[in-house]
């Protein structure tokens, strides 16, 4: 791609991503810079078509980032405004549930002090904050691949062509990417990132940590009646329909006119490949209790997307030869508080102030690498947050949703008493080595949707506001075409049928052959496909810049 004569852009720091990590990252630079008043181009690159626009989360914040960076943030109109004002934890049966005393809880699970928020609009807002100092973002605009010099160091991205027709043939509207090149690179493109994996494959940054672990979290938004709504209240869940081999739960978040946002995480090392995570979520929306909640209630949006949860001891080498990678590129969510967006935002903002330094004192360049970032980020409340529950993943994973709660739940109360238990678990296998064949797991069979509480692939996607060019290249990519066919449809009765939220891999039959046909336009770029996939033969890669769900008020 580098002996491609391409236009070429020039920047001293050039950010992928316009999540919280990203824009965190920009501001605080445009900050360092004018208070030191120096001049300092910052570029945001987003694939979306908007900032915001492929931004899912819960979600609960806990503002001490926002704190740290914007102090004014109420005064500058945040869309912050539901606290929470209640917490509850409730263990589900088929058909009861039953509340767990908040004093049993340990004090870091407590909500006390924290948002509940649209991230996708809090991320607009900082968009704004971010152009209001000086930055320069520009959606639209998918980073393809990464730029090296003749020294193998990180100077920019290329970003994608635009105007191929689905064989790569150039159309009337063909438009080729360009250069994007910077002094220094943050990658800040969240969960299971192409570049991210790129760049852990050509330096080797995961050479010394544990496998990565995800899981899948699904998030409808539904307005209620006013008389099912408690603004303020916070309520998550484990238990039904989950065995407890599977682990996972809900979440529920009153907020704002009469809003509940309602969610699911399925942790994505689960064994049997019958199962479907979209249909363990519409099955949980049929509980009594769930339905109580949203009887009258209209269904407003929906989105998938997966979630890293494999902690500290998944992180990879932070840092290459000319950048680091910041918020969920890295990993930066704490399981048991399912909350992260305070630790991408703070690890953007110490990757600024090494970048900076690199850039404004002499001899710090030399090496190109931002070696003071990993450990400022050690010495910061970001470790402390997550090096605290560094054991629960791996206790969940190992003891089921029971033991492994209850495990987690003790050194987690040990931790609020300042014992500090010496050892960290790591991970033993990746999620798709944890998925057995077919015929060794027992078929799960579920309910047709009905339409009111539960639906159907295609009629939520519908809600995602999606946009893919039909005519575009494919980004779903096989290794092996065949693969499909004679391992996953043999082996693992095709789980990329169930495992994907938004009815993209479809197996087709017939007297002749089977085939996977792939619907790419449905896809909503939740990674699972490539995190998922058995022989790990699917390979997630950006589609035009502008694609995908357009998601408003999650």
């Amino acid at each position: 791609m580098t002996d491609v004569q391409r236009d070429v852009m020039n920047y001293d720091v050039l950010i992928v991503g316009a999540g919280p990590a990203g824009l965190a990252a920009a501001i605080r630079l445009k900050q360092l810079a004018n208070a030191a008043g120096q001049e300092l181009s910052v570029c945001v690159l987003e694939k979306a078509a908007e900032v915001g626009a492929h931004i899912l989360s819960g979600a609960v914040i806990d503002p001490i980032a926002l704190n740290e960076l914007i102090p004014d943030w109420r005064e500058k109109g945040a869309p912050v405004h539901t606290s929470v004002n209640e917490d509850e934890f409730l263990l589900l049966g088929q058909t009861k549930s039953w509340s767990i005393p908040h004093w049993l809880m340990p004090p870091l699970m407590s909500n006390q002090g924290n948002y509940i928020v649209s991230l996708g609009d809090v991320s607009r807002w900082l968009g704004e904050q971010a152009d209001a100092v000086g930055v320069e973002i520009y959606a639209g605009f998918a980073a393809q691949a990464m730029l090296y010099d003749e020294q193998q160091q990180v100077v920019g991205v290329i970003t994608g062509d635009m105007g191929r027709d689905s064989h790569g043939a150039e159309t009337a509207q063909f438009t080729q990417g360009i250069e994007i090149r910077a002094q220094y690179t943050l990658v800040a493109e969240g969960t299971r990132g192409s570049l991210t994996r790129e760049l852990e494959s050509k330096y080797g940054l995961r050479q010394q940590s544990s496998p990565q672990k995800y899981g899948l979290g699904f998030k409808e938004v539904w307005r209620v009646p006013a008389a099912q709504h408690r603004a303020g209240l916070v309520q998550h869940s484990i238990g039904w329909p989950l065995s407890a081999d599977t682990g996972g739960g809900s979440f529920i978040y009153h907020y704002g006119e009469q809003l509940v946002s309602i969610g699911f995480v399925v942790h994505l090392d689960y064994a049997n490949p019958h199962l479907s995570p979209f249909d363990e979520f519409q099955r949980f929306k049929t509980h009594p209790a769930i339905k109580a909640l949203l009887k009258d209630g209209e269904r407003l949006s929906y989105g998938a997307r997966a979630i890293s949860e494999g902690g500290v001891q998944a992180w990879p080498e932070l840092i290459f030869p000319g950048g680091a990678l910041i918020g969920c590129s890295a990993g930066m969510v704490n399981v048991p508080r399912i909350k992260g967006s305070h630790n991408a935002m703070k690890s953007g903002m110490l990757a600024a102030e090494a970048v900076f330094n690199a850039l404004t004192q002499a001899g710090k360049q030399d090496s190109r690498l931002l070696e003071t970032y990993p450990q400022a980020l050690k010495d910061s409340w970001v470790w402390r947050d997550l090096d605290a529950v560094r054991n629960v993943k791996p206790l969940l994973s190992r003891f089921g949703s029971w033991g492994g709660t209850l495990l987690g739940g003790i050194e987690m109360w040990l931790h609020a008493l300042n014992i500090r238990l010496p050892w960290t678990l790591r991970h033993q296998k990746a999620d798709h080595e944890c998925t057995r064949p077919a015929a060794e797991m027992p078929v799960i069979h579920y309910a047709k949707p009905d339409g009111v509480y539960s639906f159907d692939r295609l009629n939520s996607i519908s809600l995602s506001n999606l946009a893919h060019d039909a005519n575009q290249p494919c980004h779903l990519t096989l290794l092996d075409k065949n693969v499909p066919i004679s391992v996953n449809l043999a082996n693992y009765d095709a789980p990329e049928q169930r495992y994907c939220p938004a009815g993209v891999y479809e197996i087709v039959r017939t007297k002749d052959a089977n085939y996977l046909h792939i619907n790419a336009q449905n896809c909503i770029h939740c990674k699972t496909c490539d995190i998922k996939d058995p022989t790990q033969n699917i390979v997630w890669v950006p589609p035009e810049g502008g694609s995908g769900p357009t998601y408003m008020g999650m």
